[in-house]
């Protein structure tokens, strides 16, 4: 908590004088009191801050919902009865986070995702350079194409030319080259004073030079924050509340159903959005994110504050100013409330330009060329509906531009799915040609269209073949078609058809979720005794046929960047004894070492400890097996070559089983020099390296003998 504090308070700074001018933008946009717009950003900060799982989601005051603010008002007729169903639409939200409402998030695609983040930053960009220039007539919350004031984006930048305060562009620009050249100066080397927070103060000491020493330059009060006055005495007075005698009025319960779902909404894909931003990729639970949206406009509803969402400018100025947790939120909203009742002078010193810096540069790093060059690289799949969202929310609102992001998305993704839900392959057999249909893993009703046409176009008195093998999930829309085709459609023109691999009941269930491998934090968390315990449920799964989905394709991947074995065992080069198969281990579980009669050499031990010491296994299993080869050569003293490095060895066990007389011995006597060799293996591990021995005295590593029956699949460790 202490070392993520030196990043949360700096960057809470620099979010509360972002959400500064935000809270009275959204406020004035919605034809709210002023006041109102700070009591959403102060609960948004502290209450939603708190109860939040995000660390890095900022809320309070959206300008997405401005218009329908200001519409509900005037539909109510009164702020207070409006407050009314600010009050019902947290309810509303919390009822859906508690029913687990929150999953919609899940469902939308990465390039909308992607889309909606560039778009607000370059809509960032676009509305933030009249405020450079000193002009300061667009409300700081109007994110809208068309803007309030009659102009749009484009015309704002070209009337700017005419009306602009050159102290304004001086400060934007001296503020700007900090903020570029920040990294490249000693100055990054002040945690506790980021480069927004010092352009912030910078701002403020060159309008105090200009108005002093060149004023020329002067920035009057029309182009610097503006926080209205409030007395800590009277504060009451100025705050209103709900009429709740207006609770059961059906025009309420409508606006604050439809606040209720516009604000999740938005809510949920700014959340997601927040999510890919986030260095650490932490993943925020939508329904928690839910009930604490619930809670802070119940809360905000009845102090006299307008409906709060996570608000995507001020939760990406957040991560850009480096904040780890949800301290930043929260100390931000104690700023806000602070500000409001003790600082407001001070801060009202802080040019609207050095703000629009720091936007600016925001703004730049949500809409970067490379990440325009990483959605053109994916294809045109990806990259227009990614394009299309941008534009849409440009020249829209964020709202609209998401819904036309979201439907080019999935035309998109019915298109891919009509053209690819199967195989084709056409054979040419002696029985003439035969069609054959593979359908893919999952056939749904979005590969109605495409099976259909492709089966009801087959050629007159062909062969068809329709091949469910593969198929986890069939819709019952995929069922239908097949049921008409092979009843009518097939007869009628002359087609042998054959339909393999159906099952009698689907269900529907997802798949390769996660991929079973271990990673450095599973590895770590497992003892020895754990370990071996999973041996053993590993080979009872492999004696009751009941093998673990391995996926080793996946396997591959997820294990490619590195190896956390959690176990290395020793066995025969014996084809029967595959420690891998017997033990029902995946890939990247096991370091198997084989080799006749595992008998043990300086290399093998080399490996052990490579193993143990640098790859972080626990458990050492030496594995012997009935009938094995190498004992019975050895028993039966077979001296040829190199197979003597091997006898000589297990000779040992021999000696110390009947004293070297090896003539007619028995099955069950050759069992037990087998037993013997495998314990002479493991005391030999134990006395020829220190290391080894020091750690399995110490209880960190755990040897382990086993004997592996080959009659019955059987594991047996002597513990």
């Amino acid at each position: 908590m202490i070392n993520s504090l030196k990043n949360d308070i700096p960057s809470s700074i620099v979010v509360f004088l972002v959400a500064l001018p935000l809270c009275l933008g959204v406020a004035l946009a919605s034809g709210a009191p002023l006041l109102s717009g700070l009591i959403s950003g102060i609960i948004g900060g502290i209450i939603v801050g708190f109860l939040s799982s995000s660390q890095t989601s900022v809320s309070g005051p959206a300008a997405g919902l401005a218009a329908v603010v200001l519409a509900s008002i005037l539909q109510l007729g009164s702020f207070e009865v409006f407050l009314t169903a600010v009050v019902l639409s947290g309810v509303f939200q919390l009822l859906l986070g508690i029913m687990k409402g929150g999953l919609i998030a899940s469902y939308i695609p990465s390039n909308v995702i992607k889309g909606l983040l560039a778009a607000i930053g370059i809509i960032l960009i676009l509305k933030q350079i009249p405020h450079a220039f000193g002009v300061d007539r667009i409300a700081e919350n109007d994110f809208s194409f068309i803007q309030s004031d009659g102009e749009n984006t484009f015309s704002e930048l070209l009337r700017m030319l005419n009306i602009f305060t050159p102290g304004a562009i001086v400060i934007s620009i001296i503020s700007l080259l900090v903020l570029v050249y920040w990294k490249k100066t000693s100055l990054q080397n002040f945690k506790y004073f980021p480069s927004s927070l010092f352009v912030v103060a910078l701002g403020v000491l060159l309008n105090y030079i200009f108005r002093n020493y060149i004023p020329i330059l002067t920035i009057e009060e029309t182009h610097l924050v503006k926080i209205p006055a409030v007395n800590l005495m009277d504060v009451s007075s100025v705050i209103k509340f709900p009429d709740l005698t207006q609770l059961f009025n059906h025009n309420v319960w409508l606006v604050a159903f439809t606040l209720a779902i516009i604000a999740s909404l938005e809510t949920l894909l700014n959340l997601e959005a927040v999510d890919n931003l986030d260095p650490h990729k932490r993943l925020s639970p939508p329904n928690k994110e839910l009930i604490a949206q619930g809670v802070g406009n119940i809360t905000s509803g009845l102090i006299g504050g307008i409906p709060i969402t996570s608000v995507i400018v001020r939760s990406s100025v957040n991560i850009h100013s480096g904040a780890e947790t949800k301290m930043s939120a929260i100390f931000h909203g104690v700023l806000l409330l602070l500000s409001v009742l003790f600082i407001t002078p001070v801060l009202n010193q802080i040019p609207l330009a050095s703000l629009a810096a720091i936007l600016i540069v925001t703004g730049y790093k949500l809409a970067n060329i490379d990440l325009i060059k990483e959605m053109y690289k994916k294809g045109w799949n990806q990259f227009i509906p990614f394009a299309a969202t941008i534009l849409a929310i440009i020249f829209t609102d964020l709202l609209i531009g998401i819904v036309i992001g979201l439907v080019i998305s999935i035309f998109y993704i019915l298109r891919n799915n009509y053209k690819n839900p199967f195989t084709i392959e056409k054979e040419q057999l002696h029985v003439g040609e035969t069609l054959r249909l593979e359908l893919a893993n999952q056939a749904t009703f979005l590969n109605k269209a495409s099976i259909k046409d492709t089966l009801w176009n087959a050629p007159k008195n062909s062969n068809v073949i329709v091949d469910a093998t593969k198929c986890d999930y069939v819709d019952n829309d995929i069922l239908e078609i097949l049921h008409d085709y092979k009843h009518t459609v097939a007869p009628e023109n002359q087609i042998q058809l054959n339909v393999i691999g159906l099952k009698k009941e689907y269900k529907l269930d997802d798949h390769i979720q996660f991929v079973n491998i271990l990673d450095k934090e599973s590895q770590a968390k497992l003892s020895p005794d754990e370990i071996l315990n999973l041996l053993k449920l590993g080979n009872e799964r492999f004696l009751a046929g009941k093998w673990s989905n391995k996926y080793y394709k996946h396997q591959v991947n997820a294990t490619s960047m590195g190896q956390f074995p959690m176990a290395v065992v020793i066995s025969c080069i014996d084809s029967r004894t595959t420690p891998e198969i017997v033990f029902d281990a995946g890939i990247g579980d096991l370091i198997t070492i084989r080799i006749a009669g595992n008998v043990i050499n300086d290399d093998i031990i080399g490996s052990i400890e490579l193993a143990c010491k640098k790859l972080g296994t626990k458990l050492i299993v030496v594995m012997g097996h009935s009938q094995c080869g190498a004992v019975n050569v050895a028993v039966n003293s077979i001296h040829d070559g190199y197979i003597t490095h091997i006898t000589r060895k297990i000779n040992k066990s021999i000696q110390n089983f009947n004293g070297g007389n090896s003539s007619n011995l028995s099955e069950e006597s050759i069992h037990k020099i087998t037993w013997l060799n495998i314990h002479n293996s493991v005391q030999e591990i134990i006395e020829s390296d220190l290391y080894l021995k020091n750690e399995i005295a110490n209880g960190n590593l755990k040897i382990v003998p086993a004997f592996y029956e080959t009659k019955t699949g059987k594991v047996i460790f002597d513990e």
